[in-house]
């Protein structure tokens, strides 16, 4: 898989530890006045869990792909969302595993200025756990064994 850091939104990011709510998490890509996102190539949203989460009690996690006319995307409901993760239990959320790997849509809700990536939290907050999350054409498809298993 090919990344870059313009693409990316996280890297070992902090998941938000607030109270149940919606925040703005990791860093914005400004499309500027380009808003034809791929140019016409499939272009994938992947975020992956990079640091177990933890919570004291059973928090819930959501992520979506938002954009906004402002750098501080809004969590207020003013924000055009495009994609959204199913929801995941904190016992879920390991290191390693992909929480969304899906290719951004080309109709649909007009791409805004801004684009972000926004962590609802449910039922309890998160104490600890980092994610990962970033624009690519080729999300990978295989998995790294130790030698000998296959």
């Amino acid at each position: 898989m090919i990344t870059d850091r313009l693409n990316t939104f996280c890297k070992a990011t902090a998941l938000n530890t607030g109270a149940a709510g919606s925040y703005l998490i990791g860093d914005v890509i400004d499309l500027g006045d380009e808003r034809d996102i791929g140019q016409g190539e499939p272009l994938y949203l992947v975020i992956q869990v990079d640091t177990l989460a933890t919570s004291g009690s059973t928090a819930t996690g959501t992520f979506s792909l938002c954009s906004d006319a402002q750098e501080a995307i809004a969590v207020n409901g003013s924000q055009t969302t495009h994609l959204v993760s199913p929801t995941f239990a904190v016992a879920a959320m390991t290191a390693g595993k992909s929480i969304l790997v899906a290719v951004l849509p080309r109709e649909g809700n007009a791409y805004e200025r801004y684009l972000g990536i926004v962590q609802t939290t449910a039922s309890a907050a998160f104490t600890a756990g980092k994610i990962d999350a970033f624009l690519t054409m080729d999300p990978a498809g295989w998995k790294a064994y130790a030698d000998g298993d296959n």
